[in-house]
């Protein structure tokens, strides 16, 4: 009887026992479900502020591009004035159509990225991109129109500079025997024959450049006749006069007419001209002088007309 008794007692001890140990399992079977649910909650807020500092970051950036964007714009419609003043008609529409086509690419980004509530840094790098190649555009087209504006000033200079000279030359034109005598120009230029590219070296007696024109034994004048279908064709004859520091023509190769007169040359050459550009051409002057360092002036002339009038600083 006693050993029945003591059997249940140790039964019962078993069972809670087996309670107590089921009680705290469950408690710490719970806390550990609470721990992990409140881990991944906080990993969830964590992910949200990070996505959410993201958007920010990317919403900022493309607030930023969409003013670059609108900035540039403004430049653009700014140079209007001066897009004007480009007389080439195909490179200002070069110039535009690369511009415009640029634009259009970004507008479409940027509504693009407004239709989204979430941005992506791929499509806010496409953007950035777009406008760099705006910007630089934009860059090129102000080059383009300061490069053009400056040839523009040049050869408004140029052709003032023209008038002076040859206002001045036809109110000095007096008796052709002076040596020095300034030569009115004719400006018939349908029919005037062209030269470019005028230029005065000094040679040494082996025909290289010579840098002192003390020691120089020739002086080479070189020039092209470009194409001119205006011009008759046939055998020309330039003549070429120089003109020292002192003022004293150079060398004397004959006479030639000029506006009814009989001028002095230092040398001449004749040249069949069919209409189209003949490069290159040498007349040479044989040294028969001292020379000394200063400006020598080039003048050429043929069919009654002065191709040019040159100065050159020789040393």
């Amino acid at each position: 009887m006693e050993d029945n008794n003591n059997y249940k007692i140790k039964d019962k001890s078993k069972r809670i026992l087996l309670g107590v140990i089921s009680v705290l399992l469950v408690i710490v079977l719970g806390a550990c479900v609470w721990f992990a649910m409140s881990l991944a909650g906080k990993e969830r807020a964590l992910e949200a502020e990070r996505e959410a500092r993201e958007q920010a970051e990317l919403n900022l950036d493309q607030a930023l591009m969409d003013r670059d964007f609108d900035e540039l714009n403004r430049e653009f419609s700014s140079l209007e004035n001066q897009r004007v003043s480009i007389m080439d008609d195909s490179v200002k529409r070069e110039l535009t159509e690369k511009y415009e086509a640029a634009k259009l690419k970004v507008e479409k980004l940027q509504q693009e990225l407004q239709n989204q509530k979430k941005k992506s840094a791929a499509e806010i790098k496409k953007l950035k991109d777009e406008i760099s190649t705006l910007r630089a555009l934009l860059r090129h087209y102000v080059e383009e129109i300061n490069r053009l504006n400056q040839e523009n000033q040049e050869l408004r200079t140029e052709n003032e500079t023209i008038k002076k000279e040859n206002t001045r030359l036809s109110s000095q034109v007096q008796e052709t025997s002076r040596k020095n005598e300034v030569l009115s120009e004719r400006m018939t230029l349908a029919e005037k024959l062209n030269v470019t590219g005028v230029n005065l070296t000094a040679l040494n007696k082996k025909g290289k450049n010579e840098k002192k024109v003390s020691k120089a034994k020739q002086l080479m004048v070189t020039f092209t006749i470009p194409q001119n279908n205006s011009t008759p064709v046939g055998e020309k004859t330039i003549y070429m006069r120089l003109i020292s520091p002192s003022g004293q023509l150079l060398g004397s190769a004959g006479t030639f007419s000029f506006e009814g007169g009989s001028v002095e040359c230092s040398a001449k050459k004749t040249v069949e001209y069919a209409g189209e550009e003949i490069a290159n051409i040498h007349i040479y002057w044989d040294v028969n002088t001292a020379l000394s360092p200063g400006d020598y002036t080039v003048e050429l002339f043929a069919d009654n007309y002065r191709l040019a009038r040159r100065s050159f600083s020789l040393k």
